[in-house]
């Protein structure tokens, strides 16, 4: 059991340092909007990857057709498409003034915390790769272990526990960056997420385009 959890710990601290748009953008929202509305995100990514999990568990045949299957390259398209809209609409989203008070700290805008967890839950369950990912452990694991249902839960639930962990550390983190929050650095800020989830969807349909072994 010990050395199950060691891998668990191993396995969701690869995943929680691995950059990506989502990365990206909790990094922004604990800068932004702070440390309570970056753990809103984020629980909302977290709730994304247990569905996944539950999707892969309980369909599991399915999902194992569609990560094998031509279908996969479908998804790949439509959820590059979805990166690109958001890519291009945050490069070209206007910031909002920074408001500073008379200390310099910044402050804090009102937060919807439920649309945050919303817009984490989105973001990640956009992504085609977390299903794949997560199915990819699982046959793992299980070929491996031989794991029944419940060590499984046990490997997956500690990867899930480490990976929020990790999370929060760089959440606060971020918070030591707030300081130096301008206005050109949030703009700047836009344009990079911008740019990231413009590149990582154009990577998706190209993976997509290139899976039907269709001509560039």
């Amino acid at each position: 059991m010990i050395q199950l959890i060691f891998k668990a710990i191993v396995t969701g601290f690869i995943l929680s340092i691995m950059i990506g748009p989502v990365f990206i953008v909790l990094l922004e929202t604990s800068i932004k909007k702070g440390i309570r509305a970056a753990i809103a995100f984020d629980l909302g990514v977290l709730i994304s990857d247990f569905l996944y999990i539950l999707i892969a568990y309980i369909f599991y045949s399915e999902v194992q057709s569609l990560a094998e299957g031509s279908d996969q390259h479908v998804v790949k398209i439509i959820g590059g498409t979805l990166f690109i809209a958001y890519g291009i609409a945050s490069f070209f989203k206007k910031s909002k003034g920074i408001k500073k008070d008379k200390q310099g700290n910044l402050v804090k805008e009102a937060n919807d915390y439920k649309m945050l967890a919303l817009k984490g839950f989105l973001l990640n369950f956009a992504n085609p790769l977390v299903i794949f990912y997560w199915f990819s452990v699982m046959t793992l694991a299980e070929k491996a272990e031989g794991m029944e249902s419940a060590p499984l839960f046990t490997f997956l639930s500690v990867i899930l526990i480490t990976f929020f962990s990790i999370d929060l550390l760089k959440i606060f983190g971020a918070k030591k960056l707030r300081p130096l929050v301008t206005n050109s650095v949030m703009k700047g800020l836009n344009r990079l997420i911008g740019i990231v989830f413009f590149g990582f969807g154009l990577f998706l349909i190209l993976q997509g385009w290139r899976g039907w072994n269709l001509p560039m």
